[in-house]
């Protein structure tokens, strides 16, 4: 039920203009009714308010324009049996972003995006059919590359490191967790888990860090807040909308499940939801700025005792731990 809080705040707010509108409010079960949805409304206002422009900006905008230690990033899934590949080669042509992350990606989609490698030269490439297909093509020199499998045998994680115009090194991590669905996974474990591993390997790191992909969660969910809050990144859409991206058919029931974490050593150019490719997700594009002198002015919600009980919890059931995503340098 994390999903639908935004339609579900869109209905309470019906219901309660339905309420005052035409019912008799000098009755006691109007002004009850009328208490109890105003109730709802604001528990899921609690949720999703932060990814409007009411809440004040967990990343600040950046006010620097070297393009030397700017780094932009288009995340897509491009839905494996989706045969568009030319309007994702498009996209990349008009906003040349330093690195392309696709998910769902398999031999076809390689097949068809390795004419990118004349512009983006650095790739690494981790076909499948199963839906869990990835795919990285950079501008900028990746390293100390590794595909892991964290949690489920088949469905890989990318993680690299990325060398900045600056000549500063990033570490990247690229995610697709399979969702909890009737015919993948009953529950969110396996997708909580991943989560949680990487959230726990990145924690109270000086390093800069960059966390990438496809979650499966919606932003405002409990279990990607305590990946926000275990791992200390940062949301850049805190403070400036949702920016949801799937599902493409369904302007009515559409969530943010691609998303873009970062460590405090970056703020932000811009973000933007692109135009559809054919997929059932919209790509998104986030153009950020390496500015490590404002980490000291950037700070993202905190984990307590409790939430890192949960996650010790979660990462115990999985039986992983948070040594278990490698470290530069390290063997899967």
């Amino acid at each position: 039920m994390d999903f639908p809080r935004l339609q579900l705040t869109i209905l309470a707010t019906v219901l309660l203009i339905a309420d005052v509108v035409f019912l008799d409010t000098q009755m006691i079960n109007t002004q009850a009714l009328i208490l109890v949805t105003m109730l709802c409304l604001i528990w899921q206002l609690c949720w999703i308010l932060p990814y409007t422009f009411l809440f004040p900006k967990e990343v600040k905008t950046s006010t620097e324009f070297n393009a030397d230690n700017q780094l932009s990033i288009i995340t897509s899934n491009v839905l494996t049996p989706n045969r568009n590949a030319e309007a994702l080669i498009q996209l990349v042509n008009k906003h040349k972003p330093d690195v392309l992350v696709t998910l769902e990606s398999d031999q076809w989609w390689e097949n068809k995006l390795k004419i990118l490698e004349t512009d983006m030269p650095y790739s690494i490439k981790c076909p499948l059919d199963n839906l869990y297909g990835m795919h990285v093509f950079s501008r900028l020199p990746l390293g100390e590359q590794e595909i892991c499998y964290l949690v489920e045998k088949d469905v890989p994680s990318i993680h690299a490191t990325l060398t900045l115009r600056t000549g500063d090194h990033i570490r990247v991590h690229f995610l697709h967790p399979a969702p909890p669905s009737p015919t993948e996974n009953a529950e969110s474990a396996e997708r909580d888990a991943e989560l949680v591993i990487v959230a726990r390997s990145v924690a109270e790191s000086d390093q800069p860090v960059i966390v990438t992909g496809d979650l499966n969660d919606v932003a405002w969910s409990a279990t990607t807040r305590l990946f926000r809050k275990i791992s200390g990144l940062l949301d850049p859409r805190v403070g400036r909308g949702a920016f949801n991206t799937f599902h493409v058919d369904y302007s009515l029931l559409r969530w943010p499940l691609d998303h873009l974490f970062h460590s405090r050593h970056f703020t932000l150019q811009n973000i933007q939801r692109l135009p559809s490719i054919g997929s059932d997700h919209f790509p998104l594009l986030t153009r950020l700025s390496f500015t490590p002198s404002q980490s000291t002015n950037q700070e993202g919600i905190k984990a307590g005792a409790c939430e890192h009980e949960w996650a010790k919890a979660v990462s115990a059931e999985q039986k992983v731990s948070k040594n278990d995503v490698p470290k530069p340098g390290e063997a899967p």
